[in-house]
């Protein structure tokens, strides 16, 4: 599985959840977060898939996905300690963690595998 299929539907998840946490509880914090990490990581995914397109790894992008995933599992792991509430930085961290572990095992192994040509 390549790393864009998973990092575009994630990003936009973390938009989608700052904008619904900012238009809820009108916290500014939320929509900065949110947004903006969910922003970079679609940047990221998009990247990552023009870079496939043209039978290349985006490094770069492979990098930016696993430190904002990482950074991600820390601070909402964080909150979740302090508060014990499932959502939403419950949620948010244990998808993180997961995503993060997902993007060391990319970077593990190579990055995305590109298909031989066939002629």
């Amino acid at each position: 599985m390549h790393d864009f299929c998973f990092t575009i539907p994630y990003g936009l998840l973390l938009v989608f959840g700052g904008v619904v946490g900012f238009a809820s509880k009108g916290s500014p914090a939320s929509l900065a977060g949110g947004v903006g990490t969910g922003l970079l990581l679609v940047l990221a995914g998009y990247l990552s898939l023009k870079a496939f397109g043209k039978r290349k790894n985006s490094y770069l992008a492979l990098i930016l996905e696993t430190v904002c995933a990482a950074m991600l599992t820390w601070i909402m792991g964080q909150r979740y300690t302090q508060t014990s509430k499932i959502m939403p930085t419950g949620v948010v961290a244990g998808i993180s963690a997961l995503m993060t572990g997902f993007y060391l095992y990319k970077i593990a192994t190579g990055g995305n595998h590109i298909p031989q040509k066939t002629e």
